[in-house]
Formats: structure tokens, sequence, C-alpha cells
């Protein structure tokens, strides 16, 4: 009988190593060539025992000679039926011994021990019928009387083979354990670092892109086609910027920029395709699609967000000391686009391709600053909510006929008596006010810092 480790199948389990199975078949066939050995009275030797004892000493090295040589999904069926054997040739030796009380106890108390401990209910029942069967063969050979004898040396010889196969196998399974301990502990720690590598890895990988690998569905970022709305956004004057600041200087107010534009693009549902340094190109409708209209209501829902937001940061970074404004500009379209992974068998993008993001970029690259163009098609999906500025027609490079464009004004709610947001500049004069942000016990303060800046300015002569 053979020892077993982790299962590879529900109804299996997995072999030791042929040499593990040499150490506990070799301990196995010595107990029970001994047990037959002290029965045999030696004057007068029966050729039946004799071969059965020198088959026993050449049956663990036999099948170790034959089981080392095996693949290990080989190695797995052939063990089974080694256990088998085994169980059989411990049948045959107890009936050769006439089933002498301690010998029988002992190896029947190590083959159920044996099975249910390797092989579960299925090789319990698997291996007593086979030591049926090796006490049915032995009758061919040998009628055993039945008498159930007590014999010292015969009980002897078996109760130190056994006993020695049972703490040499309760020492193999401690190691195994406290092996088994260590490796938990070790795969613990691969995992911690593994959530953490995968942390880190997911901040350069597109949402879908990481669900997809995570799930292991990413053969489903073929490249397909789809109607999607396009985003792109950047910072006028940004180059120019650059220049006048120290690195560290725009590196810091970069990152703060593009953390609170991509929080609003979180909050919206928006995929970031890229950062195009100061530039933001985002997707609405390429996983996880609401309806194109919703999609397409959520992207310009997401660019007055912004825009609002750049205005609370340009008083932050006045009042860091950057005196010229930050102002961004915004396009948005919406049509047919091809998006997935495209690139090498080394390197792949994920990303959208097609005649309408060529589109939404120039409608960014045509916007002023502060301002949000949309295309037509745009317009016809979120005209119901948003408030709009025809602009007429505009040429468009890569296009051969003038593009209707529209600029976004606000939420309809939001405007005539329920406007709730305002801003205005003028030379020496910059206003920012969000009614949603104000809080109540805060509105007095800024009721009075209002009356006391008008005030000012009608008493102000200015020349």
């Amino acid at each position: 009988m053979t020892t077993k480790s982790s299962p590879q199948k529900p109804e299996e389990a997995q072999t030791d190593s042929p040499l593990h199975q040499y150490y506990f078949r070799s301990l196995i066939c010595f107990a029970a060539a001994g047990t037959l050995a002290s029965y045999i009275e030696w004057g007068d030797v029966q050729p039946v025992y004799l071969g059965t004892i020198i088959f026993l000493l050449l049956y663990t090295y036999l099948t170790y000679h034959f089981t080392h040589r095996l693949e290990r999904d080989k190695l797995t069926k052939v063990t089974r039926y080694l256990s088998w054997s085994d169980a059989a040739l411990v049948g045959l030796v107890l009936s050769l011994t006439d089933f002498s009380l301690l010998p029988l106890t002992l190896f029947l108390t190590m083959i159920q021990f044996n099975a249910l401990l390797t092989g579960g209910l299925r090789r319990w029942v698997e291996d007593n019928i086979a030591f049926g069967m090796g006490i049915l063969a032995s009758l061919l050979v040998h009628k055993p009387q039945w008498v159930f004898s007590s014999n010292i040396e015969i009980s002897a010889a078996s109760l130190i083979g056994i006993i020695t196969y049972f703490l040499v196998y309760a020492l193999y399974m401690h190691q195994r354990m406290r092996k088994l301990t260590m490796n938990q502990i070790k795969l613990e720690n691969e995992q911690k670092w593994h959530k953490i590598r995968s942390y880190k890895l997911s901040r350069y990988l597109p949402p879908p892109v990481w669900r997809a690998i995570n799930q292991g569905k990413d053969h489903m970022l073929q490249a397909e086609r789809k109607r999607i709305t396009v985003f792109f956004s950047d910072i006028k004057n940004f180059s120019q910027l650059s220049e006048e600041m120290e690195a560290e200087a725009l590196t810091e107010l970069l990152n703060h920029y593009l953390t609170e534009m991509s929080k609003i693009i979180t909050h919206f549902g928006g995929t970031i395709d890229k950062f195009l340094g100061d530039g933001i190109m985002v997707m609405f409708g390429d996983s996880n699609s609401k309806g194109v209209k919703q999609d397409c209501m959520n992207c310009v829902s997401m660019s007055i967000a912004m825009k609002k937001r750049m205005k609370s940061l340009q008083q932050e970074w006045y009042n860091q000391g950057i005196k010229k404004p930050l102002q961004i500009r915004m396009g948005i379209n919406t049509g047919y686009c091809t998006v997935g992974t495209f690139g090498t068998s080394s390197h792949l993008d994920y990303t959208v391709l097609g005649t309408h993001v060529n589109l939404a970029s120039r409608l960014e690259s045509a916007a002023s600053p502060d301002e949000i163009l949309i295309s037509h098609e745009t317009w016809s999906l979120v005209k119901e909510a948003i408030m709009c500025r025809d602009k007429g027609e505009i040429n468009v490079k890569g296009f051969s006929q003038p593009v209707k464009v529209y600029q976004v004004a606000d939420f309809r709610k939001d405007l005539g008596q329920n406007q709730s947001y305002f801003e205005d500049r003028a030379e020496g004069f910059s206003m920012y006010l969000d009614l949603e942000k104000v809080r109540n016990y805060e509105k007095a303060k800024v009721i009075k810092a209002l009356q006391t800046a008008a005030e000012k300015l009608k008493d102000k002569v200015i020349v």
C-alpha cells in the first residue's frame, strides 16, 4: 500500500514520489515477510511460504524500479493498482499464517488507515476488496485452519514491523505538515505581494483591460465597432507655462490637475484612454455601456463638472503664486468607432480609432479657453437636458465639408431662475460662484463679501 498527498481529482489522491512509496512499501513488506518467517517451521519449509517471502522482498525493489521512470499522470494510475496489490499480498500473508490474532488485527488496522488517509471511502472499499481477493487467492495453495492463534513469535514480528511503520509514517506526516505550513505562509506572502503589484499595475491599464485580464477574458478585447462618445481636453498655452515654471512645480501642478479630473471621470463612468501630457482622452460606451444617449449625457455632464472644478482650481493655484489662470478647452463627438486592442504580439494598446475620434480631437483644438464644443450628433442626444449655443459651421482639418458645432452652456435646470452657477471675468475682476457648494454657515460671509465689493466699486471713481 502506498502513500498519497494532495488531491488531484475529487475521488483520487495525488501520489507521492516513487522513493517515498518505496520506503513505506518496504516497511509493509518486511513486516509481512517477518510475520510469515516467524510462522514457518524451518525444519519443514514449504515452498509456498519461502516463495512468498522471497517475492515480498523483491516486490518492493521491482515496483520502485518500474514506477520511478513513469511520468506523473501515469504514476497516479499505476500507484492505485499497486495499492490493490499491497492489500492483496497482506491478505495472502494473513491467510498463510492461519489468521493469527494480533497480526490480523494490526494489518487490518493498517489497511483501513492507509485506505482512508490516501483515498477516502472509495479507496477504502477498493483496498478491502483487494484484501479479500488476496485471501481467496491463497486458498488455491493453502487452506487456513482458522484457529486464530496468538503465537508470541508471530505476534512480536508483526507488532515490531507495524509499530515501526506507524512511527515512520507519523514522522513523515509531521514533516509534510510542517513543510505544508511553511509553503502556506510563503504563499500568503506571495499573494500579498501579488495584490500590491496588481494594484500598482492596475493604475497603468484601462479598467476594461484590467477587468478582462483578471477574469481571464482578455480574448474579448478584440477590436470591434461600437457607437461611443469620445472626449478630448487640454490646457491652453500649457507649453508656454512649462517654460516659465520649474520642472518640479510644474509636475506637481499637472499631477494635481490630472488627479482632480480623473476623480470626475471615474464618477461619471468614463474610461481614460490616455494622458497626452496635459491632454486627456476619455471614452464613454466602450464597456458597461448604459445606452448611447445616457453615455453621451454622462460625457457632457462630466465636461461641465470639469469646467466648474477648474474654476476652483484656478483660485487655489492663484493663492499658490500662479498668477496666470490655467484654462482648459474640451471637444466631444459621438459616432461609430473601432474599439479594442491594437499593436504587435509583444506590445498591445487598448484604444479607439476612427474618423469620429479625429473629429473630437479637432473640436477640442478649435475650442476657446473654458469652452466645450460638441458635434451635431452629440447635441441631438443631450439637447433636452443641456443648453447649447449654436456656433454654426467650422472648417476642420481632415474633413472636406464644414462641421456644425455647438457650445455647451449648462444644464437647463440650472439656468434662468434656477441658475446656481455664476462666473465672469474682466480686467481687474474675476468671479466664480457655485451656489450648490456654498455651505449654509458660510452664506452670510459670502453675501457680506459681495456687498462690500459692490459698495467699494460704486464709490470708486474710475478715470
